[in-house]
């Protein structure tokens, strides 16, 4: 279980938390990205980015030249989250429409990643969390492409889960109303690949794209070998 602390305890509608690990690592290993919030000079930023879960690690990556990732590297304050919209949810009032959705948030100071095999293996990481399979593939990073890019790391102790699932939470006074309630159910698909024009003939579109769904599948990479 993540650390749970006065920010990271859900207030409002506390029965919706959720601070089991497993509940949080299986929503931050599906969603494709995060949002970054924190405050430079007293100004909020909050900035979208990828992501990627490693054990009890959350790396974020980007250019040097992203503010977010020079201030973040220096120790400050930062709050990562990330949101899978499962439906949308209609009710017999205005009122009470909702979406059933599963949220995580990550709070803490992250660090700098400077140790060459470890930005390697987060970058690995990266890939495999977008498209598992493709760094069995794809070129690794050359040296001038491994000094553009900046890998920060946060520890993942301090956070916790939110979730809404279900019908609609109707008023009894509003049951009988004829107006249809109930959920458009929502996902994540991807469509057929698109190759790109100067692929060469006879290459094929490797099973993992013309198979791409975002849940954690079988021969994706476990943490215990993205760590090696």
């Amino acid at each position: 279980m993540a650390e749970l602390s006065k920010r990271s305890r859900v207030r409002r509608h506390p029965e919706r938390g959720l601070y089991e690990r497993e509940a949080i690592d299986a929503i931050l290993d599906e969603a494709l990205h995060c949002h970054v919030g924190f405050v430079v000079d007293a100004q909020p930023f909050v900035i979208p980015t990828i992501h990627v879960r490693v054990g009890n690690l959350l790396y974020l990556h980007g250019s040097p030249a992203s503010r977010m990732l020079r201030e973040l590297g220096t120790g400050v304050d930062v709050c990562v989250t990330v949101t899978l919209v499962d439906g949308v949810v209609l009710a017999r009032s205005v009122y009470n429409h909702s979406l059933n959705y599963r949220s995580a948030v990550v709070l803490g100071r992250a660090r700098m990643v400077e140790d060459r095999a470890e930005k390697l293996n987060a970058l690995e990481a990266v890939v495999e969390h977008v498209c598992p399979g493709r760094t069995r593939e794809a070129r690794g990073p050359k040296d001038e492409e491994l000094a553009a890019t900046t890998v920060l790391a946060l520890a993942i102790n301090e956070a916790s889960a939110k979730a809404r699932t279900g019908p609609p939470k109707d008023f009894d006074a509003d049951v009988d109303l004829p107006i249809w309630a109930g959920v458009i159910p929502l996902r994540l698909t991807a469509g057929p690949p698109e190759t790109e024009e100067r692929v060469p003939a006879g290459v094929a579109v490797p099973a993992y794209a013309t198979d791409f769904r975002r849940s954690r599948r079988r021969g994706q990479p476990r943490d215990e070998e993205l760590s090696r």
